[in-house]
């Protein structure tokens, strides 16, 4: 079988539409909104999503049916990447986090009218969402341990619980809440399910959204306190939580990995301009073996990223098993987008430092990718678990290194 990373003529046309009107109409105004106050930013967003509708850039990750491109997975790898140039760019193009990945569950776990009810307004644009699953009191990481009960009564479920880094939550109009309903399920993944959860309604109480050191993101803490919610609002069966944030999660981290290697690119690209034009000591930056070391390990930690996440994509795109790629994908590329504003910050030099250039926010928010959807420790356990075990049932790791050669 020949190997061709030649992309389909369709997809190099979307991309090379989606770098068009990343780079020449939303990045300017990104960097004109610099400092203004919020609502300036909320009527330009708008405008900007009013043309991604007019140059059909919207919803490229939906079907036509959801007023969406179709684009399937390998394709979405690489409209991902283009937005991200632009800190606004996937929000523009309403394919943002959380309310990409949760248009995905319902739009594979969700009932008819389930759909019709959150994810047609979703789609369209008219509303935003949330996901509530990690909690403060238990490790985020270990979804067994969640703590938040969801009890029947009747034709409703009442919830109880407390929830923080509720992505989104801060003006959502629902929230997608996993809770355990079955707390001596074996195994202990049956434990959970899923719920939504209309916003507002009584008994949920947003306490604050939660500053970090990226600034206030839209992660909230929220108290559940008698929560009813109607049974019809159960989100998949009953004791799939676990599945379907998993199912969630799988296609969120790798469109995670695909915006952070746009953002690294861009990274990349600001070193090597300053290094083109910076003279210091004799010479311009460019003509520094130390500086040209730092472009070279850039360029071969973002070739390595993109053809991990464009497999992981080909293999969810093929309905081939891609835990373990999506997993070694994130570790790699959240690490690499740390290492390549670093880099650029250092051959900045103190205008790297400073808040005249977007590198030092762009570093303030890589930060986070290390821990979301997952903090490195428990991706990396999970890898060596596979190869362990590839080894002790065949006698060869490469089924857990991709399938590969």
């Amino acid at each position: 079988m020949a190997i061709d990373f030649t992309l389909p003529p369709d997809v190099e046309e979307v991309r090379q539409r989606v770098r068009a009107f990343i780079d020449g109409e939303v990045a300017p105004v990104e960097r004109e909104l610099q400092g203004a106050p919020r609502e300036e930013w909320v009527r330009a967003i708008g405008r900007l999503r009013q043309r991604a509708r007019e140059v059909g850039l919207w919803n490229p990750h939906l079907p036509p049916e959801w007023g969406g491109m179709g684009l399937r997975p390998v394709a979405m790898a690489f409209v991902q990447a283009e937005a991200a140039r632009a800190g606004i760019g996937p929000f523009v193009l309403n394919c943002q986090a959380p309310d990409e990945p949760n248009m995905q569950t319902l739009l594979h776990w969700g009932t008819d009218e389930q759909k019709e009810k959150y994810l047609r307004p979703l789609a369209e644009g008219r509303i935003r969402s949330c996901f509530a699953m990690t909690e403060p009191e238990v490790a985020g990481s270990d979804p067994t341990l969640i703590q938040t009960r969801a009890v029947q009564e009747g034709d409703y479920w009442v919830l109880n619980g407390h929830k923080w880094f509720a992505s989104g939550a801060k003006g959502a109009a629902f929230a997608v809440v996993i809770a355990c309903t079955d707390p001596d399920a074996d195994p202990p993944q049956a434990r959970n399910s899923a719920f939504i959860v209309d916003i507002p309604t009584e008994g949920w109480e947003l306490v604050r959204t939660i500053g970090t050191m990226a600034g206030e993101g839209n992660h909230g803490e929220i108290y559940l306190r008698n929560v009813r919610v109607p049974a019809g609002n159960m989100l998949g069966p009953r004791g799939h939580g676990h599945l379907l944030g998993q199912f969630r999660l799988g296609h969120g981290r790798l469109a995670h990995c695909m915006r952070w290697i746009g953002q690294a690119e861009l990274a990349l690209e600001m070193m090597v301009d300053r290094a083109l034009k910076r003279y210091a000591h004799g010479s311009y930056l460019h003509e520094k073996q130390a500086i040209r070391w730092m472009i070279a390990e850039s360029a071969m930690e973002i070739y390595t990223g993109k053809l991990m996440v464009l497999h992981a994509a080909y293999k969810i795109e093929q309905g081939l098993p891609f835990r373990q790629e999506v997993a070694m994908a994130k570790v790699h590329v959240a690490n690499t987008l740390w290492r390549v504003i670093d880099r650029a910050i250092q051959v900045h030099g103190a205008l790297g430092y400073s808040t005249d250039t977007p590198l030092e926010r762009m570093m303030r928010h890589a930060r986070a990718a290390r821990l979301a959807d997952g903090a490195d420790e428990v991706h990396m356990d999970f890898i060596a678990r596979h190869v362990i075990d590839a080894y002790r049932e065949k006698g060869a790791v490469k089924s857990a290194l991709g399938d590969l050669l």
